[in-house]
């Protein structure tokens, strides 16, 4: 009989052991689980709010560099701009030299030999304004337009149309197709 009762024992000691051994297999189970959906749940909130971050980000990203190329392209351009009318001051005061040269010219004397050479220098002022882009506003005849033209007076005109240029009063000049001076004229009604 004792060592029956060392048998039961031992029975149900390990019966107990291997419940205890079960239930902590079943709390570690649940536990494991219990952690997989804990981080199941926390990884796809995180792995949302960085796909919403890294869009939010590229979204900023592709703006900054739209905004970059646009800064470059308006940049590019002005310092375009600037070679292009660097010299509108000079022209601009030249203008008035080839108007004097002009009326000087007008009252010479065909013959003269000072006129000539007076004449040849006007032509080469007139060729280097031409190399630098400076060009004469076509007037007479035209429609009159006030973008290049400046109407300082109306006048009933047999040979022209109403709207168009009769007489020009002061030549006007553009410089790369920017008018530095606008063409002084007279309009027929």
């Amino acid at each position: 009989m004792t060592s029956e009762k060392p048998d039961l024992q031992e029975a149900e000691e390990l019966k107990e052991e291997q419940a205890e051994a079960k239930a902590d297999a079943e709390k570690q189970e649940a536990k494991a689980e219990n952690e997989a959906e804990c981080e199941g749940e926390i990884g796809e909130e995180p792995s949302k709010e960085v796909t919403a971050e890294d869009e939010a980000l590229n979204v900023k990203y592709l703006r900054l560099m739209a905004d970059f190329q646009n800064f470059k392209r308006r940049t590019e351009k002005e310092k375009s701009d600037i070679y292009a009318y660097a010299n509108e001051k000079i022209v601009g005061e030249l203008l008035d030299v080839i108007d004097n040269f002009e009326r000087a010219l007008t009252h010479g004397a065909a013959g003269d030999s000072f006129a000539e050479g007076m004449n040849m220098i006007f032509k080469q002022l007139q060729g280097v304004l031409e190399k630098a882009n400076v060009l004469e506003i076509k007037a007479q005849g035209e429609d009159f337009d006030p973008n290049f033209h400046n109407a300082v007076m109306t006048e009933d005109s047999a040979e022209y149309e109403s709207g168009k240029v009769t007489a020009v009063l002061q030549k006007g000049y553009t410089l790369n197709g920017k008018v530095i001076r606008p063409s002084m004229v007279k309009v027929a009604n």
